[in-house]
């Protein structure tokens, strides 16, 4: 397994994960992962299943008949009792609830946003197959989203960002012991990030030959397994032959010599450090923002829309399947280039 691709790695570690979760679902449930295997990833199936978890919880905890059941004797005939009532007192149950663990756990709006869309699917699925006569899912309303704000870095940030992890001002003097240690690394990744708008899996998924100096990109698997190769600038290229240099000369622990990142304990970085190394540096530079590798994606993606005006080429290269996706968090963008242009046409010289 060490000898495979790193996404391949994460496939099949997520599939293990998958069947010990289903262990603790009714058996019905792996009729419903084969028939969706086909078109969704590990990582959304792993999903459904703590989904579908906390779902047999609530019908044990708060339905009369289900609760007298274990978890495992639930059947579908007992699914095909239950009502859009039900189903609207679930999604008051997930905003306020504690787990086995007697640990308080709260939903918003997004949280039970998801967890209703699993069930949807959930239900749609045996409904199409006919092993349920009902699907109160289908009539289930979602919660209204309200739009989140969305925070990217200004210009002058990015640079003062760039310039504290060069540099390392405003560490603490045990966190500037490790930045000496880790001063090109973390250039060479927060340059990308900002430079490629890359998502944060992809970066730590990078091996040391996707990258291509010869024709400035980087090869990566996006989101479904498409492969695809993204280019990057002279900045990127300097941060990253500079770090290079010296992450040749550091000798992998099993299983990451290939890995383009490494951490201090020289194994292949994972996304929460990466998301601790952006939050670390962040803070000092603008302490009210809460920035994250996704923060950095987004400013790419202002910063490429600001500078070609091209909504479909930022959907492109964020790897964005729906267009409409991009257009959402850019839309304030889109309105201003509209306001911008009400003086570009002349009717009359004056």
């Amino acid at each position: 397994m060490a000898n495979l691709p790193y996404y391949e790695q994460k496939d099949i570690e997520n599939i293990k994960k998958l069947r010990e979760m289903m262990k603790e679902l009714p058996p019905f449930c792996t009729e419903f992962f084969r028939g969706i295997e086909p078109r969704t990833s590990t990582r959304t199936r792993i999903a459904y299943a703590y989904d579908l978890s906390v779902f047999f919880d609530f019908l044990r905890k708060e339905n009369p008949v289900l609760s007298k059941l274990e978890r495992m004797d639930i059947t579908l005939d007992y699914l095909d009792r239950i009502t859009v009532t039900d189903l609207e007192e679930y999604m008051e149950y997930l905003k306020y609830r504690f787990n086995d663990h007697n640990q308080e756990i709260t939903n918003k709006e997004r949280g039970i946003m998801r967890k209703i869309s699993s069930l949807k699917s959930f239900y749609n699925y045996f409904f199409r197959t006919e092993k349920l006569t009902t699907n109160p899912a289908a009539l289930v309303q979602l919660p209204k989203l309200h739009e989140k704000e969305i925070i990217r870095l200004d210009v002058d940030e990015v640079a003062l960002l760039l310039d504290a992890v060069e540099q390392g001002d405003g560490l603490t003097e045990k966190q500037k012991t490790f930045h000496n240690r880790t001063r090109l690394r973390d250039l060479a990744m927060l340059t990308l990030l900002l430079g490629t708008g890359i998502r944060v899996s992809e970066c730590v998924g990078l091996d040391i030959n996707d990258v291509d100096f010869k024709n400035g990109g980087i090869h990566i698997h996006r989101k479904g397994g498409k492969e695809v190769t993204v280019y990057f600038g002279a900045e990127v290229e300097n941060a990253l032959q500079d770090y290079l240099d010296e992450r040749f000369g550091i000798m992998a622990e099993e299983g990451s010599e290939n890995a383009l990142f490494l951490s201090l304990q020289r194994k292949r970085m994972n996304v929460r450090s990466v998301e601790n190394l952006v939050k670390k540096y962040a803070k000092i530079v603008t302490p009210l923002k809460k920035i994250t590798p996704h923060k950095l994606r987004s400013t790419y993606g202002t910063n490429l829309y600001r500078e070609t005006g091209d909504i479909y080429l930022v959907a492109d290269v964020l790897g964005h399947s729906d267009v409409n996706t991009t257009k959402k968090h850019y839309a304030a963008l889109e309105d201003e280039r509209r306001r911008s242009a009400r003086n570009a046409v002349k009717l009359r010289e004056l």
